[in-house]
């Protein structure tokens, strides 16, 4: 079904205004993305009828706001296919997540010398999290290289397993090259060395058909606000048989059963890791979110963004002394480029004053730039109300800017 892209626009308030008196090109949406007014809509009405902290009150209000935050957690095990709503832990966002893994995951079952592998195009927060371990009990974090398309190198990474090698953590999807990473394939491997897996699903979630099972990754995390939903709120899952194992990442309320100063019990799944009051406002906006993707039906936002990548790139590419990073097969929603000898922020700068949003620096992944031998590039990004239009009015931007240098 091809998708009305005007009506889908029309849901957005934010891209009909004007920047510097010209028409808001939004190309910044692997950063975040906007926000329909339905999900604004289920935010602002549960703030004026139904708000009142989950879990713990008798009262109407209370009753009503647990039933909205217990609601979105099945519609997120829907989205992802998950088993149980027991495995669907909320965070604030992607990063919490996999500090929540790392941190419970190294204090139960890593000591000195073993080891994580990752990729050399992880985001720093699937890098500094890791390292933050390195310092604190001594493991070591192997890294998988990548061609100069921006392919996974899947036999050097079979050759990082040792008997050390405790978990792997990887990128659904790069947020500055968009390789579609083969993460059933990843995870296949680390199953056969009886290694489980985390994947990096903020870049993935918004734009594709995530299923856990059929993945069958141990743990998957992701953000709401890459998914037209509000900031401030992510989903980690994680399999039962590990999450049960696994120690409470934050102490506090909620995440107990009883509390003396001898003894302190933890709830069960999945409240060990919330502590604390969640964000039960955002979790309704995200299922929100959720339903916005699925009235749209995640194969025709899939197929709609694929068109616009593949039209960019096609497009940029005409642009003389273009360079883009990231020319892998299978490439989702991001382009990265630079044009001669430009550095990326004078390009975004000035595209700016033309309205157009686009993304410039290292993108969280310092370690890729210094693969790419580069300091940073202008990254692109492409959301389901974006149109082929506003990629020429990129390319008719940089060619523009081009010009000034």
């Amino acid at each position: 079904m091809a998708l009305d892209i005007e009506s889908i626009r029309s849901k957005f308030p934010i891209l009909s205004r004007t920047v510097y008196n010209k028409p808001l090109v939004y190309l910044d949406n692997a950063a975040t993305t906007q926000k329909p007014l339905q999900v604004l809509d289920v935010m602002r009405e549960e703030y004026l009828n139904a708000n009142a902290n989950v879990h713990r009150g008798v009262h109407y209000l209370s009753q009503r706001a647990t039933d909205l935050h217990e609601a979105a957690r099945e519609k997120v095990r829907a989205f992802i296919n998950a088993d149980k709503t027991e495995e669907i832990i909320f965070t604030r966002g992607t990063t919490e997540g996999i500090n929540l893994v790392c941190s419970s995951f190294c204090d139960e079952f890593m000591q000195e010398g073993d080891e994580v592998i990752v990729s050399v195009m992880e985001h720093h927060s699937n890098i500094v999290p890791w390292q933050l371990q390195a310092a604190k009990k001594g493991i070591a974090i192997r890294v998988i290289p990548i061609d100069d398309d921006g392919n996974i190198l899947m036999d050097e990474y079979k050759k990082l397993f040792t008997e050390k090698t405790k978990i792997v953590s990887i990128a659904h999807v790069s947020n500055v090259l968009g390789t579609i990473n083969p993460v059933k394939e990843i995870i296949s491997i680390a199953h056969e060395h009886n290694v489980p897996v985390l994947v990096d699903g903020a870049q993935s979630a918004p734009h594709a058909l995530i299923d856990v099972k059929d993945m069958d990754c141990d743990f998957f995390t992701f953000s709401g606000h890459k998914m037209y939903g509000p900031t401030g709120i992510g989903v980690l899952y994680g399999k039962e048989e590990w999450l049960d194992r696994m120690p409470p990442y934050q102490g506090g309320g909620e995440m107990i059963e009883s509390v003396s100063f001898e003894k302190t019990t933890f709830e069960h799944l999945p409240f060990k890791f919330e502590a604390g009051t969640p964000d039960y406002v955002a979790s309704n906006g995200l299922a929100a979110a959720i339903d916005f993707m699925n009235e749209l039906g995640i194969e025709n936002i899939m197929r709609h963004e694929e068109e616009l990548t593949e039209y960019a790139m096609r497009r940029l590419s005409e642009i003389d002394g273009m360079r883009i990073f990231g020319k892998a097969k299978h490439k989702d929603a991001v382009v990265s480029f630079l044009v001669g000898d430009i550095h990326h922020l004078d390009m975004g700068t000035l595209l700016d004053r033309l309205g157009i949003a686009v993304r410039t620096g290292h993108h969280c992944a310092q370690p890729l730039m210094i693969r790419l031998g580069i300091q940073g590039t202008v990254r692109a990004s492409f959301a389901v109300y974006n149109t082929k239009e506003e990629i020429d009015a990129l390319a008719e931007g940089i060619i523009r800017t081009s010009k000034m240098f």
